[in-house]
This record gives structure tokens, sequence and C-alpha cells, in this order.
């Protein structure tokens, strides 16, 4: 053979051997980018997953909150409500024309009367006039809706007949039923 020959299948082998490893390049590099592909929508699946759960507390958390949050509303607008319906009910029971206070100070007085002793009897100015003449000495007024109190002659027993006690427990004997009348539950 000559050297010509010799040469050009050289030649032809080095480019054959040159193709074969050509190929194999790209058909690794297929693999590696397909791997890559593969890697990549993985990791971005992950990413999104997360993104999603999280997404999904963060809406649950909100939920909660804004519910929170109106129920403390809800809260704060009733208690102003009940406040406001407290302070009605002590200035119409504190109200000179009160219908029936008449009665309400006979039968605080009947029932004064049972204490017995010398006892001093302080009214709240309201109902001054109206006490006067029940059979107690009078003393100095007191603060209240109305009604009085009863003090012994030494100072050591105080009975409280004022309105104001005597509502403030009525208010909370029935506060529950105030509540379920004004809002339903």
């Amino acid at each position: 053979m000559t050297l010509e020959a010799l040469a050009e299948q050289i030649a032809a082998a080095a480019k054959a051997k040159g193709e074969a490893i050509t190929e194999t390049a790209r058909e690794q590099a297929k693999e590696i980018a397909s791997e890559s592909a593969a890697t990549s929508a993985a990791a971005r699946d992950q990413v999104v997953a997360r993104a999603k759960r999280e997404s999904d507390q963060l809406s649950v958390e909100v939920v909660a909150s804004s519910r929170q949050a109106n129920q403390k509303r809800e809260l704060i607008a009733r208690r102003e409500v009940l406040e406001e319906t407290w302070q009605e009910v002590q200035e119409k029971v504190g109200a000179e024309d009160l219908a029936g206070r008449t009665d309400i100070l006979n039968s605080l007085v009947k029932e004064a009367k049972s204490a017995g002793g010398d006892m001093i009897l302080h009214p709240v100015n309201i109902d001054r006039k109206a006490l006067t003449g029940k059979g107690f000495d009078l003393g100095d007024d007191v603060d209240g809706l109305g009604g009085f109190i009863l003090e012994s002659s030494d100072g050591s027993i105080l009975l409280d007949y004022r309105f104001d006690g005597r509502l403030q427990e009525v208010w909370e004997a029935n506060l529950g039923a105030v509540n379920k009348l004004m809002f339903g539950n």
C-alpha cells in the first residue's frame, strides 16, 4: 500500500473516530439537557407546591384574622349598645317622674321599718320630700338615683335602700335576657 493510500486510510479512520466521538458527545449532551429539564421541572413543581401551601395557609390565617376582627368589632358594638341602654335605664329610674316612684319608696320604707331601732334616714335629694314624715329622723342627703340609706344613731349600721344597688342587681340578673332580646342570641 502506498503512502498516499495509508494516509487516506488513517484520515478516514480519524474522521470516523471523530464522528463517533462527536455523536457520543451529542447523545451525552441530550441526556444532560433532558436530566436538567427534569431536575428543573421537579424543582419548579416543588417551588409551586410550596408556594401554594403557603398561599393556602396565608388565606386560612387571613380569613381567621378577619373573622376574629369582625367578632371583636361586634362585641365592642354590643357592649356600647348595652352601656347606652344601661345609661338610659339609670336616667329613667333616676327621673323624678318615674311611674310608681312613690309606691317603690313606700315599699322600701315599709321594709326599712322592719329593721327597727333608732335609725336615721339619709334620703337621695330627689326623694327627700316624699320621705319626710315616714317615721324616721332625716339626715343629710346621699347620692343616688333614688331611695335612701338607713344609719344607726351610733353609725355602726348602714342599710342601703337606694335604687342604684337594686337596679344593678336586677340588671346583672337579667343581662342575659336583655342581651338575647336586643341581639337575638
